[in-house]
């Protein structure tokens, strides 16, 4: 069955599952095979490398047009640590007050010129904020008073928080990863997962179980027709 395992159906099933869960690559070639589709760990990684960005980008493109129509209330931004083949490095996080996350950056340093390419890359997608919330680092400060906009910078012990949570879904699919090996590939997938993440996303504790459901199936609908 090479044509049926290898249609949009099933490259975009595959896609999914290994980037919105946290699923192994062996994983999700098991759940495909109960469900009759053979296909090897190997095609799996392959489909997420080839077409996870370019679903990535079909995502981010619907989602930020209408969202660069109006000036935004505020931007969280945070950095944590990361490890990649046991040396430090530095995973960025922006995120809009719903908790959408806007931008996802890695880097070797946590210095002035990376809070500033940050912020670059920030305010070319998606224009400008009211206010941007930042924790003490001092990088921050430097970059913003560059770019001209360090009146915006809001710092607070627990203001921040709103940044720090949507790290912990990433968290959860790293452990799954094994983590990484190279920079490059944190980078790609922690972009691709982001995009993922704001599409499918439903805050399920906040609404009720009805709410839910319709909200699920409109966001499959529309994944099914932007990868269609």
């Amino acid at each position: 069955m090479p044509l049926l395992n290898s249609s949009r159906e099933v490259i975009r099933l595959v896609v999914m599952m290994y980037v919105k869960y946290p699923l192994s690559l062996r994983n999700v070639e098991d759940l495909l095979a109960e469900r009759g589709i053979d296909i090897c760990h190997e095609t799996v990684r392959f489909w997420w490398n080839r077409f996870g960005p370019m679903f990535a980008a079909g995502i981010r493109q619907k989602r930020v047009r209408p969202m660069r129509a109006f000036t935004h209330w505020k931007w969280h931004l945070d950095e944590i640590y990361v490890k990649i083949n046991g040396q430090m490095y530095y995973l960025w996080r922006a995120v809009d007050h719903e908790g959408e996350v806007l931008e996802s950056f890695a880097s070797k340093t946590r210095d002035k010129p990376a809070a500033l390419k940050v912020m670059k890359k920030l305010m070319k997608r998606h224009g400008g904020a009211k206010v941007v919330t930042t924790d003490g680092l001092r990088s921050y400060r430097a970059a913003m008073k560059e770019l001209g906009n360090a009146e915006k910078q809001e710092i607070g012990r627990w203001a921040n928080n709103r940044c720090e949570n949507p790290h912990l879904p990433f968290r959860r699919r790293e452990r799954a990863m094994l983590r990484f090996r190279q920079m490059k590939s944190r980078q790609k997938f922690s972009s691709v997962h982001a995009a993922f993440h704001n599409h499918f996303n439903q805050d399920r504790h906040l609404i009720n179980r009805e709410t839910s459901k319709t909200q699920r199936s409109a966001a499959l609908a529309e994944w099914q027709s932007l990868m269609a």
